[in-house]
C-alpha cells in the first residue's frame, strides 16, 4: 500500500517552500507514504518561476491526503493559490476530496502578520470539498514554547528567509507525520 500525500504550496521568499519540505520530510518518514510537492501557477508576471512541478486537478483527485501552503497575504492565502482553488468546482461536483484529511501551513515577516486569519482562509475551501482538517495539538509540547512559528491551526514560521527556526522545522515534520499516519489509516479502511 502506498499512501500519496499531495504538499501543494506557493511560496513567493521561500519559507513556505521551505516549510513545505519539513512537512514533506515528517510524511516521508511514516511507512508507505510518500510525499508529492507541488506548487501552482504563477499569476503574478514578474514573480520568477518555480522549480516545482505545477499542480493538476488529477494531482489533488489522485491523493490520499493534502498539506497546502501559502505565504500571508493581508491576512489571507495568496491570489495564485485562491486562484487554483477556484478551479477545482469540478472535484466539488463529484466530491473527490470528501473525507481525506487535509492540514494548512503559512509563513509571515511577524508572529502577529496573520497567520492563523491565512490559515482558516486555507481551511474554507477545503471544508467545502468535505475534506477533514487537522491541525497541530496541543500535545506537542514544543507549540508551548515556540517564539518563532506554529500554531494549533497548521505549522507556520516567521521572518523572510528560506531558514527555519529549529521549532518551525519540528512542528512542520510532525504535522507531515500526523497528516501521513491519517492518510494511511483511512486507506487501510477503504473496501
Amino acid at each position: 500500500m502506498n499512501v500519496k500525500i499531495l504538499v501543494l504550496y506557493y511560496s513567493r521568499h521561500g519559507s513556505t517552500r521551505a516549510l513545505a519540505r519539513q512537512i514533506a520530510r515528517g510524511i516521508e518518514s511514516t511507512p508507505n507514504c510518500e510525499a508529492v510537492i507541488r506548487t501552482v501557477e504563477e499569476i503574478a508576471p514578474t514573480a520568477s518561476p518555480s522549480e516545482e512541478a505545477i499542480a493538476t486537478l488529477s494531482d489533488l483527485k489522485e491523493c490520499d491526503g493534502l498539506a497546502l501552503g501559502s505565504p500571508v497575504w493581508f491576512g489571507n492565502m495568496s491570489g495564485s493559490m485562491k486562484h487554483f482553488w477556484d478551479s477545482t468546482t469540478s472535484l466539488w461536483v463529484n466530491g473527490d476530496l470528501i473525507d481525506k484529511p487535509a492540514c494548512v501551513f503559512t509563513s509571515s515577516a511577524s508572529m502577529h502578520g496573520g497567520q492563523e486569519t491565512t490559515q482558516q482562509s486555507m481551511m474554507t475551501p477545503l471544508l467545502h470539498h468535505g475534506m477533514l482538517i487537522l491541525g497541530i495539538p496541543y500535545s506537542e509540547p514544543t507549540l508551548h514554547t515556540t517564539q518563532s512559528g506554529g500554531t494549533p491551526y497548521g505549522a507556520s514560521s516567521t521572518g523572510h528567509a528560506s531558514t527555519l527556526t529549529k521549532e518551525e522545522i519540528e512542528l512542520a515534520q510532525k504535522l507531515g507525520k500526523r497528516l501521513a499516519r491519517v492518510a494511511r489509516n483511512q486507506k487501510e479502511m477503504e473496501p
